[in-house]
């Protein structure tokens, strides 16, 4: 009797983390939609004031794209690694997963140093966002980009220490989860910056 309470308690304890989880996972998406909403807002104000550039460079004149194409790749190989790193929890090997995390991270913080060299290069040569229009638009949605990269950059180091110091537990799962969710879309937003922003203004 007394076991089967405990089967029954152990049952309904891991039940709720589950839904937990699940719920955690939702609400996530919900966020995630809402980024899409800012992201959407910056694409938008970028198509209105790309032909704005005030007398200045175009992206035509400034954007080089085989240096892009670097920042691309670069990230696309951090979406690939971070698979890597889900398939490695699913088999529940801890080792493997933080091994694929701190790929990941090298890849991201690639991405973020190459970004920030382009800017600090546009800025030195006096193509600020303070230039033009044109270049206010894409320092703002590049950059805002770039924090959110960054942001992910951090969250991969904190998962780092969380799985080397519990392990899976159902909470790092979920967070995981959660992460792989966030640096997919920003690898997404990446592709769409590069068609519209660069390969486009290039043409």
């Amino acid at each position: 009797m007394a076991t089967d309470v405990l089967h029954h308690t152990h049952g309904a304890h891991e039940d709720g983390h589950h839904d937990a989880g699940a719920t955690k996972v939702f609400g996530f998406w919900i966020y995630l939609m809402s980024d899409c909403i800012l992201f959407a807002c910056l694409f938008a104000t970028y198509a209105v004031l790309v032909n704005g550039t005030a007398g200045g460079p175009s992206g035509k004149d400034l954007f080089e794209l085989p240096f892009v194409l670097g920042e691309t790749m670069l990230l696309l190989l951090s979406s690939i690694t971070f698979g890597f790193a889900m398939l490695a929890m699913n088999k529940n090997k801890v080792t493997v997963v933080n091994t694929w995390l701190f790929i990941t991270f090298l890849f991201g913080a690639g991405f973020i140093a190459m970004e920030i060299y382009e800017f600090h290069h546009l800025i030195a040569e006096g193509f600020g966002p303070d230039r033009s229009a044109f270049l206010s638009a894409f320092f703002t949605l590049v950059g805002t980009h770039g924090i959110h990269v960054t942001s992910g950059l951090v969250w991969i180091v904190v998962m780092m220490i969380l799985v080397a110091r519990k392990g899976l537990t159902e909470r790092n799962r979920t967070r995981l989860m959660c992460l792989s969710l966030f640096w997919h879309f920003l690898d997404v937003v990446w592709i769409c910056v590069f068609t519209v922003v660069y390969l486009m203004g290039a043409m």
